[in-house]
């Protein structure tokens, strides 16, 4: 910018966007300087590089408030855990049900993790049982993403994520 710019000549851009034309480094200062305003190196690479009169202020406070406005409007999508045991009574099971069809309704992945304790692990079916029941619950408004089909460390999971994001 300015007097950091150090290669001779340059291809200027004029302040209204019109090309110029090849002129000396000092003749471009000099027109950035008539027009009140600044010279901004925007191709460094080319040859011979390209600058452009502009206000750098204004550009700068332009740039930043476009960058709040995407990020103002993107949504960050979160992995959110619904955790069951293979013999989760009804009325419990339901309520991790409503939670995890929550968490797809607002946009977020969903794991459902279900742990096995003790004895649980000789009657592995009920578990993939209830872990199908809940996928099944599931099913009108998520995909499923990933799932274990074997025990891996006391656990099964499922990863879920919602079907309008496909």
């Amino acid at each position: 910018m300015n007097d950091q710019i150090r290669i001779s000549p340059v291809r200027l851009i004029g302040a209204d966007g019109e090309q110029i034309g090849v002129v000396s480094l000092d003749d471009a200062r000099e027109k950035a300087r008539e027009a009140d305003l600044d010279l901004v190196e925007v191709a460094a690479r080319a040859r011979p590089p390209v600058v452009k009169i502009m206000d750098w202020g204004k550009h700068r406070y332009e740039q930043q408030k476009k960058a709040r406005e995407a990020k103002k409007k993107q949504h960050t999508v979160e992995l959110k855990e619904v955790q069951l045991r293979p013999r989760t009574d009804d009325h419990d099971f339901e309520v991790k049900l409503k939670r995890a069809r929550r968490f797809l309704e607002e946009g977020n992945v969903v794991r459902i993790v279900l742990r096995y304790r003790g004895r649980e692990l000789r009657r592995p079916e009920v578990g993939v049982a209830t872990l199908d029941r809940m996928i099944e619950g599931t099913s009108d408004i998520a995909r499923v993403e990933q799932r274990s089909n074997n025990i891996e460390g006391r656990r099964l999971f499922a990863l879920l994520e919602p079907a309008n994001t496909a």
